[in-house]
């Protein structure tokens, strides 16, 4: 399948841009960096195929991302520290691409870095003339202008367009409008880099799958999840649910209590519990881990089975699906027998119990003629921390997909639509080759 014929032909690609002799500004969601220490450098991984084009098509690379949440929601101020540092992201760059990349300094306070002054150009200058490979702006969150409104965050627009020729966003994860993503665009011809059209291309299997159509889907908190799981509900043929979600719905259709689980959730998950019982799409996992503590602790933890459970019972944590539950006949049925599946779910309380997990896995990969989408960091993370093998044999396997943003996919599946992303659609709409863009807009 060309994946080109699955993208929106309105969207500007990095393929169609004229690149030779510019230098190209590129947006990346390289935020792996937790505490200071690269977690896990898929996502870096990834976008190595656009800065690559980039380089082989006679560009200059300036490169960004955000890391971390280093402002305080209920003060404003910006924390400057290691902890959200790019630092880390050069350094694996470094040691990948045997090439020495800047990362250059600005002035700051507890608002974070006012402006991207005149202190750059000397590294612009190593730059054009080939003696460094690229330069690194720092966490893009560290700047004032990012994530603020009026004219701080117009300055910042201005300021990076004024440091480049041609915008690139490579960066699916980032679906926020923050200037660095949206604002940028219309002061620069942006284009979509190789990462973000496969995740565009890949996306639309799940907004128009091949049926039978299975979504499975968990989470810590119910409420967070009730717009993708609304939506997810109307697409698909059936639907596995994990985590507390499943949990919630537990409560509201049997009457029980278990413990963590909120009466405002309870009550959220009774429109999805009535709605099933006219439609029959919630596939029930039948035993489930509960435990007397949030915690594994010998002899604290059973497995029960909640055909058993009776209105006004009350159960301790519930924190992970047992095995056992993937053999049931209809469970074993709904995945062995959909053509697309769609997984944002980490079944159990990690690092305690992981079985629920293991096991969604392994039947999952059984069924080798479904495609196969996986979508969210933590997702990802718990499938190749308890598979390994597995992770590693499929990599490459054209049935599988592993999407670099979580969060993004989920609101591209509320939305109905990846292009209602407002990044995206910035793109779209600023298009150089459409009416949204002119060049008298830039600075």
């Amino acid at each position: 399948m060309n994946k080109e014929q699955n993208l929106d032909e309105r969207l500007p690609l990095i393929q169609q841009a004229r690149l030779r002799g510019k230098v190209v500004l590129v947006r990346f969601d390289h935020n792996v960096v937790k505490n200071g220490v690269i977690r896990d450098p898929y996502r870096i991984d990834r976008t190595l195929g656009t800065l690559f084009y980039i380089v082989q098509q006679g560009a200059k690379p300036i490169l960004m991302t955000h890391v971390g949440r280093p402002r305080d929601k209920a003060t404003g101020e910006i924390k400057i520290d290691e902890a959200t540092s790019v630092e880390p992201i050069v350094a694996y760059l470094e040691s990948k691409l045997h090439s020495r990349f800047v990362i250059p300094s600005f002035p700051y306070t507890s608002k974070g870095i006012a402006a991207i002054d005149t202190s750059i150009n000397l590294a612009i200058r190593q730059l054009k003339a080939g003696e460094i490979a690229g330069i690194y702006l720092p966490n893009t969150r560290w700047f004032t202008g990012e994530e603020a409104t009026g004219q701080a965050r117009e300055a910042f627009a201005r300021q990076l367009a004024g440091l480049a020729d041609i915008y690139i966003n490579d960066a699916f994860g980032s679906w926020q409008p923050h200037a660095s993503t949206f604002d940028i665009t219309r002061y620069l011809p942006g284009y979509a880099g190789w990462l973000l059209q496969a995740e565009l291309a890949n996306l639309s299997m799940v907004l128009n799958p091949t049926r039978p159509f299975l979504a499975v889907v968990a989470g810590a908190k119910y409420d967070t999840k009730i717009g993708p799981l609304t939506a997810l509900y109307e697409r698909v043929d059936r639907l596995i649910l994990g985590g507390v979600i499943y949990n919630t719905y537990l409560c509201a259709k049997y009457g029980v209590r278990i413990k963590g689980v909120s009466e405002s959730d309870i009550a959220a998950a009774q429109g999805l519990v009535e709605r099933d019982k006219a439609e029959g799409k919630i596939v029930e996992l039948p035993w489930v881990v509960e435990s007397e503590v949030l915690g594994r602790e010998e002899g604290r933890y059973r497995v029960v089975d909640i055909r058993t459970l009776r209105p006004g019972q009350e159960l301790g944590y519930v924190l992970d699906i047992a095995p056992e539950s993937f053999e049931v006949p209809e469970v074993k049925e709904a995945i062995s027998s959909a053509k697309t599946i769609f997984v944002n779910a980490v079944m159990g309380y990690t690092p305690h119990f992981t079985e629920g997990s293991r096991a969604l896995d392994t039947t999952i990969d059984a069924n080798r003629e479904a495609m196969k989408l996986y979508g969210g960091g933590d997702t990802l993370q718990e499938f190749k921390d308890l598979c390994p093998g597995l992770y590693l044999s499929v990599l490459d396997d054209a049935s599988y997909y592993f999407f670099t943003g979580g969060g993004a996919v989920l609101k591209a599946i509320e939305q109905g639509s990846a292009y209602g992303l407002e990044p995206v659609k910035a793109l779209i709409e600023t298009n150089p080759r459409g009416k949204g863009f002119s060049s008298k807009s830039r600075p």
